[in-house]
């Protein structure tokens, strides 16, 4: 991991120049009193650094003779016997790399210092306001010893703008962490489809499946499972996962870990009974032509936007030969009479974050996909219990089929293929 961190701050200290790149890590939240929730580093810091203790600034300084700064909080037996060891200043060098480490103390003193003579500073506003003050406080204490011929950031920089650039084209090493986080989340979703049954609670599946991300050594789920049966599934971001699963329910499981800061992202439905209704079946079969057809417009040079429009016009033609729309599939698009059934788009970046870094627009025009990009495909076809519109037999029915894509040369790679998603496929699984 260091010797991949290394070459990362190598590329961005290239690329900022004479300027100077300000990170500090994630701040510590508390659910409740003195009840913390669990800490997981900012991305980014982690990703220059692959150093995950709070209260923690990581600054890289062009033409340094330190150009790898970390400041951090000191050892501590006494902190440490209740909250576990820390790498201390010796250890942010011997065993991250850094050039120099301080006291996280010693921040303000230290930072104007690390600041004086650069031009530019590559630092994001707004996001913890107390920590503004104290970069601004520091750039004002440069700008007063302008009459010793020193001189201050005049910009401030977004660092995503080169930062996030980076990390939208996946490493080996990444990719490979992503695959085991997949290989994690495919054990997952396998148990589910085998051991879901009619009489369970959703919330039973769920922590069957958080239990397997953690047997296999994945540190969380790389966001809050859902887990819908019935009617639930046609709820985007359900969240309960407390009903009862009936006999005939469909099960929609939108669930992926998080290995070693690295994202999955997938999604199946399939029938808690073991086979599907023709009705689900027919919405089901919809919504698998609309993903494969989406996925076979990935690659480079594509855009989301055709991506989405390749599912979209599947779905809208679906819909249309069932009866629940009606008018020719590109006047529905036109028109947008899909959206109380398709209502969200296709596709998003994954990487560290589940909803990655990385621009989706360039000069105004959605962004061409490039070698090494890995993006989601995921239509679905939500139909509520109270649209009146369509036939009783199709309502309370939802359906959602996700998977995980990378990039390559001329086309692209299904990272989550092996995850059962064929009707008869997916009925196997169940009665495994």
């Amino acid at each position: 991991m260091d010797a991949t961190c290394a070459r990362r701050r190598a590329r961005l200290l290239e690329s900022i120049g004479s300027g100077v790149l300000l990170l500090p890590a994630a701040p510590r939240s508390f659910r409740n009193a003195d009840v913390e929730h669990e800490y997981r580093q900012d991305s980014d810091f982690h990703y220059l650094s692959g150093f995950d203790e709070p209260e923690s600034v990581l600054v890289l300084v062009p033409k340094s003779e330190s150009p790898f700064v970390l400041f951090v909080r000191p050892r501590d037996p006494k902190r440490e016997t209740w909250d576990g060891p820390r790498a201390g200043v010796e250890g942010a060098v011997s065993q991250f790399g850094a050039s120099a480490a301080f006291d996280i103390a010693e921040l303000d003193q230290k930072l104007p210092e690390l600041l004086q003579d650069s031009a530019r500073l590559f630092y994001r506003l707004g996001r913890d306001r107390s920590f503004d003050d104290r970069v601004l406080r520091a750039i004002d204490r440069v700008r007063a010893m302008a009459k010793h011929g020193k001189y201050w950031p005049t910009e401030i920089v977004e660092p995503e703008t080169l930062l996030h650039e980076m990390r939208l084209l996946k490493e080996p090493e990444e990719l490979s962490l992503m695959r085991r986080a997949l290989d994690i989340t495919k054990e997952a979703h396998l148990a589910a489809m085998a051991q879901a049954e009619p009489g369970q609670y959703e919330y039973e599946i769920e922590a069957l499946i958080s239990s397997i991300f953690r047997k296999h050594g994945a540190e969380r789920p790389a966001y809050p499972p859902i887990v819908g049966s019935g009617p639930n599934a046609t709820i985007l971001h359900y969240r309960a996962r407390d009903r009862r699963v009936n006999p005939g329910d469909l099960l929609l499981i939108d669930a992926g870990c998080e290995y070693a800061y690295y994202a999955s992202d997938v999604t199946r439905t399939f029938p808690a009974s073991g086979e599907f209704s023709p009705c689900q079946r027919a919405i089901y079969e919809v919504v698998l032509d609309a993903q494969l057809a989406a996925i076979e417009k990935v690659r480079p040079g594509a855009t989301l936007e055709e991506i989405h429009n390749a599912a979209l016009g599947v779905v809208c033609d679906g819909l249309r030969r069932l009866g629940l729309l009606d008018g020719e599939p590109q006047k529905i698009m036109d028109e947008k009479r899909y959206k109380p059934y398709f209502m969200h788009r296709t596709s998003h970046y994954l990487g560290m974050d589940v909803h990655d870094a990385g621009s989706y627009f360039q000069l105004g025009k959605p962004r061409p996909l490039e070698t090494g990009m890995v993006i989601t495909v995921e239509p679905g076809v939500y139909i509520s219990q109270s649209a009146d519109q369509v036939p009783t037999e199709y309502r309370g029915i939802g359906v959602r089929i996700e998977d995980d894509v990378l990039v390559v040369p001329g086309g692209s790679e299904v990272l989550s293929d092996a995850i059962p998603k064929r009707v008869d496929e997916v009925e196997r699984a169940c009665r495994s």
